[in-house]
């Protein structure tokens, strides 16, 4: 019987995800299926060639293993699918492109996506279903939460903890912090692209421009 993976996300990302699992998993032994939500089923059934289905019938195809990553952008909304699937017994699996380049000491949750030229550089500590988009970089020293989004390109620097749901736009790039002082993104908290941060961020703010500053809507 096959192993089934699912890739949950009807948007653009989820279109870059797909070949990965594909280049990794597919086999003899195994199916890969893009996964969307009812309301927002395509009339096409298929993704550039993978079988378009809900959630629900996703659980329904006969298999030895179900496995889903989750490739939306909304760390909020990850989280939410990520209750689904455990509610489901349904596991999460990581997704690595292959010139992915992962230094020493380096610990990574559940449900990561790390999309093509990403590097993780030494000592480095990552949450569950973080997403790294194309030519980004963690380095050293660094505390990542759980559901934590890069856009593609995002520089973060040494000594620098990211707290839970942030998103760091494309480009964003974070000034190193020191151990006894880190730059600290708080929770929920929005970098805009192409920002360069050069002191801590509040929780729930969000932050643009070079040095980043606080957006006042």
């Amino acid at each position: 019987m096959l192993d089934v993976y699912g890739v949950y996300g009807g948007g653009g990302f989820s279109r870059e995800v797909l070949p990965l699992v594909s280049r990794a998993y597919s086999g003899s032994s195994s199916k890969i299926y893009n996964i969307v939500d009812e309301e927002f089923m395509p009339e096409c059934n298929l993704t550039n060639g993978y079988p378009v289905v809900s959630f629900q019938k996703f659980l329904e195809i006969p298999s030895k293993n179900h496995l889903v990553t989750i490739a939306l952008s909304n760390g909020q909304l990850r989280k939410k699918i990520h209750v689904e699937c455990i509610n489901a017994s349904t596991p999460l699996f990581q997704v690595e492109a292959p010139n992915v380049f992962k230094m020493d000491n380096v610990e990574i949750g559940d449900g990561a996506i790390l999309s093509p030229f990403v590097t993780i550089t030494s000592n480095a500590k990552i949450g569950r279903c973080f997403h790294a988009n194309i030519y980004s970089y963690v380095a050293h020293d660094c505390i990542v939460g759980d559901y934590v989004t890069f856009a593609p390109a995002v520089k973060c620097n040494g000594n620098v903890v990211i707290e839970d749901y942030a998103y760091l736009g494309t480009g964003a790039i974070i000034k190193p912090g020191t151990s006894e002082n880190p730059i600290i993104i708080g929770r929920g908290a929005v970098v805009g692209a192409g920002s360069f941060v050069t002191k801590s961020v509040a929780p729930g703010t969000v932050v643009v421009g070079s040095p980043a500053r606080l957006l006042i809507k």
